[in-house]
């Protein structure tokens, strides 16, 4: 009986840190760590629904909600692009989104993989 209040404890603490609830993404505006994903994906579902498609401007995040337009800026150089979220992620700790391979090329981190980056929620 103990080992079953256990386990039950157990799974209702993890189900609670898994938690997908979006978030208003009104005045969001954090500062971390993007990383990009391509071909490897391409053309596998995303979490909206979609078909992930590598050329096109979209990213994954974790709690805003899909259709949400962001900019992201590169932090080193300055350049930005505006995506909108269909997935969800990134999977990686320390990491804030992962944008399509068009997005992290049109902002200068294809060679690096990763950038430290500003993400803005557009009204």
């Amino acid at each position: 009986m103990k080992r079953l209040f256990l386990s039950s404890a157990l799974l209702a603490l993890l189900a609670g840190c898994a938690s997908t609830d979006t978030i208003d993404p009104h005045g969001y505006d954090q500062t971390g760590v993007a990383s990009y994903y391509g071909a490897r994906h391409h053309g596998k579902r995303t979490a909206s629904g979609e078909a992930f498609n590598q050329h096109s401007l979209t990213a994954a995040h974790r709690q805003l909600p899909f259709g949400t337009r962001v900019k992201v800026t590169n932090l080193k150089n300055d350049e930005s692009v505006v995506v909108r979220i269909n997935d969800r992620g990134p999977h990686t700790r320390g990491r804030i989104i992962d944008l399509s391979r068009e997005a992290a090329d049109q902002i200068g981190m294809l060679r690096s993989g990763t950038a430290r980056v500003r993400v803005q929620a557009l009204d």
